[in-house]
């Protein structure tokens, strides 16, 4: 499996797996019910009280999906009047809170606070202003140029959302992610990811200050109307919390393999698009290689994702891969095989 995004190879850690048994022997399968109806219990509470804390935030809310919580994030604290800035490649789930906030949306180009100084430079000084933007794209891997994008959003006064659903676990003091990786947690107001990624599980958050969340908590149709996180989710992702916590060792091994992998990919010339993290395109340019490539792959066992137009921008067509700290020696001789076999083909 080379895309997966269980980063940390905890999806088959033994806390895990038994913390989810155990919560779905004490409290059954599903509180059936949304959060702010009789969906809520204690231990919902007690891994937004822990998660807030881990990520330097005063308040927090689990979702049953990440992409509600990503949704959520933008439609529980953006208004119809506002003007918000997006990254022009950010996830469907940010894209579909900002077409429900109905506030209207400029682009600007992929990571490139140049660009967004020029389009916010021109618009009405007194307008209230929401910058979105993620802090590792997982098509690209790219990390968000936070300082120079936040020192805009800075200037011009603008309210703050990033999802950093692949950048919590590996990125950061601990895996705190990519706004404590620059030591600037302080000036995001909304932050927003999944438990799918380095977490292992499902569910999302969001955390920002108390007024926040109390705010999105009655504002946002998201949370509002969404069953609760079961049980067994909740506890699975309350464990590796903690795991991340406390076993540094998952993102070491991570950062070796790694290191590795992107020798390998170097080594042939494929073209990795600069990626900065564990998500690693090779960008083949044209749909029919990436058909092969990946078909190569298949064949030696290998198995990868296919991203072509308009999933990607033209010419980007790509094989998505991911590394994991799960990856053994044995399977990093077997991914090396399959991508000398792979590039060969083409």
């Amino acid at each position: 499996m080379l895309s997966s995004n269980d980063y940390l190879g905890l999806s088959q850690h033994p806390k895990i797996k038994e913390a989810g048994i155990e919560a779905t022997r004490k409290w059954g399968s599903s509180t059936t019910g949304a959060r702010l109806a009789n969906g809520g219990r204690v231990f919902h509470q007690q891994l937004e009280e822990e998660l807030a804390d881990f990520l330097g935030k005063e308040a927090c809310h689990v979702f049953s999906a990440g992409y509600l919580a990503c949704t959520s994030a933008v439609t529980g604290f953006v208004e119809r009047n506002d003007l918000i800035f997006a990254d022009k490649n950010l996830h469907s789930s940010l894209w579909s809170g900002i077409k429900l906030s109905g506030a209207n949306c400029e682009r600007f180009a992929h990571n490139h606070p140049e660009h967004l100084q020029e389009m916010i430079s021109s618009e009405d000084a007194e307008r209230c202003k929401v910058l979105v933007l993620e802090g590792i794209y997982s098509m690209e891997g790219h990390i968000a140029r936070l300082p120079e994008l936040l020192e805009v959003a800075k200037q011009h006064n603008a309210f703050v959302i990033l999802d950093d659903a692949h950048g919590i676990g590996v990125l950061g003091d601990s895996g705190r992610g990519t706004a404590n990786h620059f030591n600037l947690t302080d000036q995001i107001d909304v932050l927003c990811g999944s438990f799918s990624k380095s977490f292992s599980g499902i569910g999302g958050f969001v955390c920002s200050n108390k007024e926040g969340i109390d705010y999105m908590r009655s504002h946002s149709k998201q949370t509002i109307f969404s069953a609760a996180l079961s049980p067994s989710a909740t506890a699975s992702a309350h464990a590796a919390l903690r795991i991340i916590r406390s076993e540094p060792q998952h993102r070491e091994k991570l950062q070796q393999n790694l290191i590795r992998y992107r020798k390998l990919l170097d080594d042939l010339k494929l073209d990795t698009w600069n990626s900065e993290s564990p998500a690693i395109p090779i960008v083949l340019g044209k749909k029919e290689k990436v058909y092969y490539f990946w078909k190569a792959l298949l064949e030696k066992g290998v198995y990868a994702i296919i991203s072509i137009a308009p999933g990607v921008p033209p010419g980007k067509d790509l094989i998505r891969t991911a590394i994991s700290a799960a990856h053994t020696e044995d399977d990093l001789n077997r991914i090396e095989e399959a991508m000398r076999y792979a590039a060969s083909k083409i």
